[in-house]
Parts: structure tokens; C-alpha cells; sequence
């Protein structure tokens, strides 16, 4: 088990979670974070999943939620990190990700996947929608769950 919390933006556990988000998710694809699109994360809810043992207690995964309505938030930038990856780490951010979510009211929780992913989200009981479309240049999907389904 892992402690995730949440990161309050601008800190330090902020620049080193944009700093996992630039390795995993950016820079493959020749991207980067400009100072604009920060920004826009102000007011989202941003979570952080970290090592239990005292010799490692960096960051390993994180996620974000944006609202989107009342009724409907967004789940971006999912990132683990690469040598954690397929441990169980992706999953505990998501259970805690859905969990705030539900916490905070919202009734749906939607998110464009990586095409690759995909499989990951339908074993945790997202179902696609629409038409596979490219996103930052690679296919992706409209993934969503319905947050009043989950037995809490």
C-alpha cells in the first residue's frame, strides 16, 4: 500500500509532479508544459501517490481531476512512474481519484485514455463512448464510469 494524497498547486510537491507528467506523458511525444497551460490547473484537485519507505518516499504516480460541469469531472494526466509501472500503483490512484470525486458530488467520472490504456480502464469498470479520435497525436478513447455504481 502507498499514501496518496492530495498536492496543492505551486509546491514543491507541484513542480515535482509536473516534472513526472513532463518524463511519462510529455516528452515521449516531443511535448511540452508551457507556463499557460499550468495555469489552467489552479483549481483542480491534484493527487499524488508516494512510497511508504522511509528510504523512498518520492513521488510514483499521479493523476488529476477537473471539473468539467456540476455533475461531470475529468481524470487527465495519469502518470506512474516507469519502472512502478503494472504494480498496483495506477489502480490505487484511480480507487482514490473516484473516490474524491464521488466525495466532492460528482456523479460521473470521464476521461480521454491513451488507446493503450484502455484495457486498464474497462478492468476498472470504464466503458468507451464514441469513436476512437487523436489527441496529442495518438489514438485515445472516451472512457466514463458512473460514480453512483461503486459500492463505497
Amino acid at each position: 500500500m502507498h499514501e496518496i494524497r492530495l498536492i496543492r498547486y505551486d509546491s514543491d510537491a507541484y513542480r515535482e509532479m509536473v516534472a513526472l507528467r513532463d518524463e511519462i506523458l510529455r516528452r515521449p511525444l516531443g511535448l511540452h508544459f508551457t507556463p499557460a497551460y499550468l495555469a489552467q490547473e489552479l483549481d483542480d484537485v491534484l493527487i499524488g501517490c508516494y512510497g511508504t519507505d522511509p528510504g523512498d518516499t518520492a513521488l510514483m504516480g499521479c493523476c488529476i481531476l477537473s471539473p468539467v460541469d456540476e455533475e461531470l469531472v475529468q481524470l487527465r494526466q495519469m502518470a506512474v512512474r516507469e519502472d512502478l509501472q503494472r504494480g498496483g500503483i495506477g489502480r490505487e490512484l484511480m480507487e482514490f481519484a473516484e473516490r474524491k470525486a464521488a466525495e466532492l458530488g460528482f456523479l460521473t467520472l470521464m476521461m480521454h485514455a491513451r488507446k493503450i490504456a484502455v484495457p486498464f480502464y474497462e478492468r476498472l469498470g470504464y466503458r468507451a463512448v464514441g469513436e476512437e479520435f487523436l489527441e496529442v497525436g495518438i489514438p485515445h478513447m472516451e472512457m466514463t464510469k458512473d460514480l453512483r455504481q461503486i459500492p463505497w
